[in-house]
């Protein structure tokens, strides 16, 4: 079952990296338009940008940047304060580690559950982006999913046998 979910999870970073790569591919065209629209113009010809492009951006990186949290947690990739944490003794570390992971999945929950309010505003309001028309909240649910996510990692991590152990 472990096996399973830890696969989800790094599944969905990796979709967030795909996410990122097509990011990172429309900008290498747009910035190629403009290249092309600079070389176009003495001889009278023009190269236009691709239209939407911030709004791909602004949306597409919106969906991306949070599919992430969840792995870093599961493999320990967060920072914490190990400096303090690594000169105390083991019972004070298992403490550190019961309170910061309590905070962690307290919070990704918090942070998910108005991620929800916030998706269902958007589409109460019918929000649009400004040049490609698309609807703003269907971009909410890969957040609150990762959010969810990572409440999960870290409370899953919370009651482990070994806390200290790194997937």
């Amino acid at each position: 079952m472990r096996s399973i979910f830890e696969r989800a999870v790094a599944g969905w970073a990796l979709l967030g990296g795909a996410i990122l790569v097509a990011i990172v591919l429309v900008t290498t065209a747009n910035v190629g338009a403009f290249g092309l629209d600079k070389l176009a113009r003495p001889f009278g010809g023009t190269v236009s940008g691709l239209p939407g492009y911030e709004d791909f951006v602004r949306l597409a990186i919106s969906a991306a940047a949070l599919m992430f949290f969840p792995y870093c947690q599961l493999k320990r990739g967060h920072i914490a304060v190990d400096i303090l944490a690594r000169k105390s003794s083991p019972a004070v570390q298992r403490a550190f580690d019961v309170v910061s992971l309590s905070l962690t999945a307290l919070l990704a929950a918090f942070l998910g559950y108005w991620m929800l309010l916030g998706m269902a505003e958007t589409y109460a309001d019918g929000a649009l982006s400004r040049v490609l028309g698309w609807p703003e909240w269907p971009f909410y649910l890969p957040g609150a999913v990762s959010l969810f996510l990572w409440t999960a990692v870290a409370a899953t991590q919370l009651f482990l046998k070994d806390r200290n152990v790194r997937a």
